[in-house]
């Protein structure tokens, strides 16, 4: 089978997988929560964004994985974390609400861009030049869209609180 293939089934299933995740287990927590409780377990996890700072290590990835995919997935991350950490700090006032909204926009730009370059470059092509980092991109990448998907919809909905505590002290 050709390393592309394997490298798209892998994604794609990691979607599937972590699809079925949140729609069982993730989203029922957190739909009853209040919206800054919902919001701040989802950008405790994105905390850990420096992680990208992977893709510019020789020995965890090629040293010929192309910079054109490795320094904007690895420097997207960061300040995607930094807005995450500063989102977690202020998430009580109106200045975190603008902190998860640039987070959120900046985090999922980011991925898809990320995707853009990596098959642009065709990284897929040649496994071995995302080394260790694969399982970033086939594992963790999909979870990390899916829940800039839930901040999303935290975000737009509407009241301060997904259900607000009032009805959660009435239930």
């Amino acid at each position: 089978m050709r390393p592309q293939l394997i490298f798209g089934m892998s994604v794609a299933f990691s979607f599937v997988a972590w699809g079925v995740v949140t729609q069982q287990y993730i989203w029922p927590m957190l739909r009853h929560q209040p919206r800054e409780n919902a919001l701040r377990a989802i950008l405790t996890f994105h905390a850990f964004r420096f992680i990208g700072l992977a893709f510019l290590l020789p020995g965890v990835v090629s040293p010929e994985l192309p910079l054109a995919f490795a320094r904007p997935a690895a420097y997207g991350d960061l300040p995607t974390a930094i807005l995450a950490l500063l989102g977690l700090i202020t998430l009580r006032s109106r200045l975190g609400t603008v902190l998860v909204w640039a987070f959120n926009l900046l985090g999922t730009a980011d991925l898809l861009y990320a995707f853009y370059q990596g098959n642009r470059v065709n990284i897929a092509a040649t496994p071995g030049l995302l080394g260790a980092a694969y399982f970033l991109l086939a594992i963790v990448v999909p979870l990390l869209l899916i829940t800039h998907g839930l901040v999303f919809r935290l975000l737009l909905r509407p009241g301060a609180a997904v259900v607000s505590i009032q009805e959660r002290r009435a239930a």
